[in-house]
């Protein structure tokens, strides 16, 4: 039941944070006296509706977002009345459409910076200062876990790891006085700068007895470890080939805590880093999603699903009922952040239909009637939008798609965040 009141509570924000992302265009729209005939919830057949001045407020059958219509957006469109042709929002100058047209955008990172300030003053966030992935975790200093007990065969798959058992011995790293936290700075002649080199390092070096010159508390020493061989893949390619390499029973860890705290002053400040940090992260994600459609299709045809392949709102509301269910709810307001961040960005991209499109047409006109003012030449006019009509299409085409192929993945095969 909790997965279920979890699931539909992330998807009635999303539904929320759309509409609203429509009342952002209707209020500037309206602040600037363009004509705003139509607000919306929703899609398809009519509730309900009631007018208020020249606006019709509703509600539709189909709770998949909203709309808002200001007449007059393309010099190509009919909607508007010959009294109403001043107030046509192609007819208003460049930085005024920009802010509309921007508005919805702008209230997608507002509903994202006010989750991350009620995330920090409450749950905490997350300490993006611990690397996150395996590429960033070689790249940060050699401080180690050690653990009790390391298997030498790949193919060792027992639920629990005994030494004696199978290919499970203990871990030469504890046994020779090593213990997490301790800062590795040399493997035998070798010095190592980060976690990656460390890796290497040991790697590297030949079985037997081996000094590690680590710092603990401040102070330098060393141990001898008598490394041993193991099974490995390569750090970069766990699908790799499987070869002999040493292995001393450590991997990285931090002393960092994990999640950070802060009062409702302090999470101001923390809130902006940690959206501007998802907003880095948006950023690499898009420019991921081209080599992550075969993943999705794979994951569809039989293939285990990839986590990091993108996700719908039906995935990213499963999550959410997985979050609620299991009692954590920083998981269900994180992805929420993430999903706000990323549509903002994302429909501002310079593409028709999106409001990115918008813009760059809007300002495309600007610049160009500035240069032909410049070369003395006649003013050009405004872009005919029935010419774009073709690539505006191929992006509906291709972005349906991508959302049938992401919907379909998330049902069929979907991501789950607690095992």
């Amino acid at each position: 039941m909790l997965f279920w009141l979890g699931a539909a509570a992330f998807a009635l924000t999303i539904l929320i944070s759309v509409s609203l992302h429509e009342l952002g265009h209707m209020i500037t729209g309206k602040r600037f006296g363009m004509k705003v005939t139509q607000y919306f919830v929703g899609f398809g057949p009519t509730i309900f509706s009631f007018k208020r001045g020249e606006t019709e407020y509703g509600l539709k059958l189909i709770p998949l977002g909203g709309f808002c219509k200001i007449v007059g957006m393309t010099p190509q469109d009919d909607d508007v009345a010959p009294e109403d042709q001043h107030r046509a929002m192609w007819r208003f100058p460049v930085w005024k459409r920009t802010i509309v047209m921007g508005a919805g955008s702008v209230t997608h990172f507002l509903l994202a910076l006010v989750g991350a300030w009620g995330m920090a003053a409450t749950v905490g966030l997350p300490n993006t200062d611990i690397p996150q992935t395996a590429d960033a975790q070689r790249a940060a200093p050699a401080m180690i876990y050690v653990g009790d007990c390391i298997r030498t065969k790949l193919d060792d798959t027992a639920a629990d790891c005994v030494p004696g058992t199978g290919s499970a011995l203990a871990a030469p790293a504890k046994a020779a006085g090593l213990q997490t936290g301790d800062l590795i700075t040399k493997v035998g002649s070798t010095a190592v700068a980060n976690y990656g080199e460390l890796t290497d390092a040991i790697r590297a070096s030949a079985a037997g007895a081996t000094p590690f010159e680590y710092v603990r508390a401040g102070q330098t020493a060393t141990a001898t470890v008598d490394l041993v061989t193991a099974e490995r893949t390569p750090v970069e390619d766990a699908d790799g080939p499987v070869s002999q390499v040493s292995v001393a029973g450590i991997s990285w860890t931090t002393d960092a805590p994990s999640v950070l705290h802060y009062n409702p002053l302090t999470a101001v400040p923390a809130a902006g880093d940690f959206s501007w940090y998802i907003v880095k992260g948006s950023f690499k994600a898009m420019a991921r999603i081209p080599e992550k459609v075969p993943a999705l299709w794979h994951s569809i045809t039989g293939d285990e699903r990839d986590p990091d392949t993108p996700i719908s709102v039906v995935g990213a509301s499963r999550i959410g009922g997985e979050a609620i269910e299991k009692g954590v709810p920083e998981v269900f307001w994180q992805v929420f952040i993430s999903l706000n961040i990323f549509i903002g960005i994302f429909n501002l991209l310079p593409l028709l239909p999106l409001d990115g499109g918008h813009i760059a047409i809007a300002w495309f006109e600007r610049v160009r009637s500035w240069l032909y003012v410049r070369f003395r030449r006649p003013d050009p006019g405004r872009v005919d939008y029935y010419k774009l009509m073709p690539v505006t299409y191929a992006v509906i085409l291709i972005g349906g798609a991508f959302t049938l192929l992401t919907v379909t993945a998330d049902i069929i095969n979907p991501i789950t965040i607690f095992k």
